[in-house]
């Protein structure tokens, strides 16, 4: 069971860094997404800073397990938040969102039962 945890831990990990980079850069793919969700630019600049705290709770919780769990965990909350955001602005694009929700949810219960199995 760790090395699931921990390979879905790093997968995670960097899937988050990779999106929470893209939000500080701001390609032109990235600002049609954006503006269909009503987001602004400082409301993108959050999202990215929290995607890039996930990937840092994702891989201190290698050395330290209750940070990864948080991470995943507020990850969960964070692309449902996603999924609603989606919905209210009438956005159908949100296979992505939902994708790392799924992602996320089978991240956070690994690493829980990782840790209750130890």
């Amino acid at each position: 069971m760790h090395i699931a945890a921990l390979i879905l831990s790093v997968l995670l990990a960097l899937a988050m860094l990779h999106s929470g980079v893209m939000k500080f850069v701001r390609p032109a793919w990235l600002r049609q997404f954006a503006e269909a969700v009503h987001l602004t630019t400082s409301q993108l600049t959050v999202l990215g800073s929290l995607q890039i705290a996930a990937t840092v709770g994702l891989l201190g919780g290698i050395w330290f397990p209750p940070f990864a769990i948080a991470a995943a965990i507020g990850l969960v909350l964070y692309f449902g938040g996603a999924i609603v955001a989606h919905i209210r602005s009438g956005d159908r694009n949100m296979l992505g969102a939902a994708v790392f929700l799924a992602f996320s949810i089978a991240t956070s219960v690994v690493l829980v039962l990782n840790v209750r199995l130890a």
